[in-house]
């Protein structure tokens, strides 16, 4: 490859890390196109998702911070519960960051993409990719539809089942299962025995058979998500296939014993308003994140599991790391620095979020043993260890070396 400035971005993936990749390379005077495989739009697609107080400093500097918290509720603290509604812990925003932004996946994705679109990036919809070949001093991408279309690179933000990851590394590794399946459900009406001076408060309880969270709206409507054990994987398309009725059942029954909101929660809510993930997954390490002009970002290089609530945070993060190193370097030797700047973070953090998974699993000895250590360790933690993720800044006028 012709190691050459990039000066053109062909984009594959508008959901999350796509809309914001465009946004970072714009900034760095790389025009980008996003091409997104599917048609229509994201409109109830997607659960609850946390961004925190880096991933929220990650959209500044693309300018789309506001947008984002124009759509969020801002988490001002988080309480840790035992199935008996035994308080664990309680963890409070960080003093000088900005607190934890919740959304709603297809919320975020329409205003990341209003944001790229308002800046004039250019967005395709319906485009497939199969496959993409290098030329000389370019990329050329071909999509299902028969179409094509050429730039100086192509960046992979399509996601933990990335085609693009499969261009790069034929024997690149698949998306790893949790061991935890994933139910959200989305607010309706007010529920009571749910006070509404929770609001601000996201409530996050080891249940006796299972992990349930929420949080209260001004209006007194809960929205929540459950993660349930199961050793076999269950992938979206059988978990949507037992239908919300027997989930809703299903899910009833799990934390009929527990003594906290959940079951008056899930005696609320109605199968329509369940939102069925699926089996719950994260990356396992990604040997190469890069060849020639091809590169990945986000969830198809890094994605972690749903309980670090970083995947969108992480995922911003790269997409500027990513138009900083395209900014002050060649291609092949930015791409090799973005790599040596993202892959420690992101590991230790999917690392540390397979731990929070095992905690969310624990059988009876192990819950017992969650339960009584929790308040212990936290009794004695200082905020300090927890500031590599949280207070994690990016400065976009340093010059990259």
């Amino acid at each position: 490859m012709t190691d050459t400035t990039a000066r053109s971005a062909l984009v594959i993936g508008g959901g999350i890390a796509g809309p914001v990749t465009a946004l970072a390379l714009r900034r760095a005077g790389i025009q980008a196109t996003v091409y997104e495989a599917y048609t229509g739009g994201d409109d109830g697609v997607g659960g609850m998702l946390g961004i925190a107080s880096n991933g929220i400093s990650a959209l500044d500097v693309v300018g789309a911070g506001d947008a984002v918290r124009s759509i969020g509720i801002s988490v001002k603290s988080m309480v840790l519960q035992s199935w008996t509604g035994k308080r664990l812990a309680e963890f409070g925003t960080m003093p000088g960051l900005d607190p934890t932004q919740t959304v709603w996946r297809h919320e975020l994705s329409r205003v990341l993409r209003e944001a790229a679109q308002a800046q004039g990036i250019r967005y395709e919809t319906g485009k497939r990719l199969v496959t993409a070949e290098e030329y000389g001093d370019g990329v050329n991408a071909v999509f299902e539809d028969g179409s094509t279309a050429r730039a100086d690179i192509l960046i992979g933000a399509d996601g933990i089942k990335s085609v693009v990851r499969g261009l790069i590394d034929p024997s690149a590794p698949g998306p790893r299962y949790t061991g935890l399946v994933g139910i959200g459900g989305r607010p309706r009406g007010r529920i009571s025995g749910v006070p509404l001076g929770d609001t601000g408060i996201m409530f996050m309880i080891f249940g006796k058979q299972a992990f349930f969270a929420y949080q209260v709206y001004q209006d007194g409507s809960v929205g929540w998500f459950a993660n349930v054990p199961r050793t076999e994987p269950i992938w979206h398309a059988e978990a949507q296939a037992i239908g919300a009725e027997e989930w809703l059942r299903r899910l009833r029954k799990i934390f009929a014993e527990d003594r906290t909101p959940a079951p008056a929660i899930l005696a609320h809510a109605r199968p329509e308003d369940l939102i069925i993930v699926g089996g719950l997954q994260d990356m396992p390490t990604v040997p190469h994140w890069s060849r020639g002009r091809i590169v990945l970002v986000g969830d198809s290089a890094h994605a972690t599991s749903p309980s670090s609530g970083q995947g969108v945070s992480v995922a911003a993060e790269s997409a500027v790391e990513l138009a900083r190193c395209l900014r002050d370097q060649p291609i092949a030797q930015a791409f090799r620095t973005y790599e040596s700047i993202r892959r420690p973070r992101v590991e230790r953090i999917i690392q540390n979020a397979a731990r929070t998974n095992s905690h969310k699993a624990a059988g009876p000895m192990g819950r017992v043993i969650r339960d009584t250590i929790f308040p212990v360790m936290i009794k004695f933690a200082k905020p300090d260890r927890f500031a590599w993720q949280f207070a994690h800044r990016i400065d976009w006028d340093a010059k990259v070396h």
